[in-house]
């Protein structure tokens, strides 16, 4: 998860379109997989539901879908903020992976008036320039753009163009994975023309309680951007691993700052949809 489709949460009412994406991919996710190398990526790479992204990704030629829910209660100025965030992650290469990022719908509720509509969009690139091995942790430049796909005259976005420059570093120690994320944001002010600048972080640990089970934390932040004053975050999830197509996971975000969303909570999953060069190689 990066910062532009940042805590948002949830619509409990999925739209049809969401509910058959959901429904679809979890089928599909229960597919039998065949066995692996053990030195090749994984077959998926989770990346939510922590703000951090992981520095190395899934297995060359793979779609994974990531779909969830995600509900920021009493923000400031907003009572409630729900979205339904979705990301779709095509690893070109173990060097290079392309994203797509939408938050749609996106929904806030505030004095009893609720506004409702489509949330901002995403492309990214990410590139390893180092794989992690044993004496050193994996390390990636990643670019995100944000195209202003929402209303902002509802005020469900900005209605400008940001920029997103992020560096990646992850590294496993026994059965604990460390991720740690540095942005710098060039963001369209709403106040004035231009743009402004920010500095943005996230470090998170993951653990492997069993095979299957795991339990995520995070501490993340951003500093003030034009009109939009810094914050800090602390997150706590659970993760659950049907098969090595499909993780879910859920847990609980805390405001740590005056400005920040009180809490919120969030739901999802995290779906291998197919191996397209597996594919190719059959025709």
């Amino acid at each position: 998860m990066i910062w532009n489709r940042h805590p948002k949460l949830f619509k409990p009412r999925l739209p049809t379109w969401a509910l058959a994406v959901f429904v679809a991919c979890a089928v599909g996710g229960f597919v039998k997989a065949q066995a692996q190398d053990d030195n090749a990526p994984d077959f998926i790479a989770p990346a939510r539901p922590t703000v951090s992204n992981p520095a190395e990704f899934q297995k060359p030629g793979v779609l994974q879908l990531e779909v969830g829910y995600n509900a920021n209660l009493r923000a400031p100025d907003t009572h409630l903020q729900q979205d339904v965030p979705l990301a779709l992650r095509f690893a070109v290469s173990r060097r290079l992976l392309l994203e797509f990022d939408g938050d749609s719908p996106d929904s806030q509720s505030e004095s009893g008036v609720r506004t409702t509509g489509a949330g901002d969009s995403q492309l990214g690139i990410q590139v390893v320039l180092h794989h992690e091995k044993e004496s050193r942790p994996g390390f990636s430049l990643a670019y995100y753009v944000k195209f202003p796909t929402a209303d902002s005259a509802k005020g469900l976005g900005t209605g400008r163009v940001d920029h997103d420059f992020i560096a990646l570093v992850s590294k496993k120690i026994g059965e604990t994975t460390l991720d740690f994320n540095a942005f710098y944001v060039v963001s369209g002010r709403t106040s004035d023309k231009g743009h402004a600048s920010s500095g943005q972080a996230a470090f998170a640990a993951s653990h492997n309680v069993s095979k299957r089970a795991g339990i995520q934390g995070e501490l993340s932040g951003y500093s003030r951007n034009d009109e939009q004053s810094g914050a800090l975050f602390a997150l706590a999830a659970f993760t659950y691993q049907i098969n090595r197509r499909l993780v879910l996971d859920s847990g609980l975000r805390f405001g740590l700052t005056h400005d920040a969303p009180h809490n919120g909570v969030f739901a999802g999953l995290t779906v291998g949809v197919c191996d397209l060069y597996k594919h190719a190689k059959h025709h």
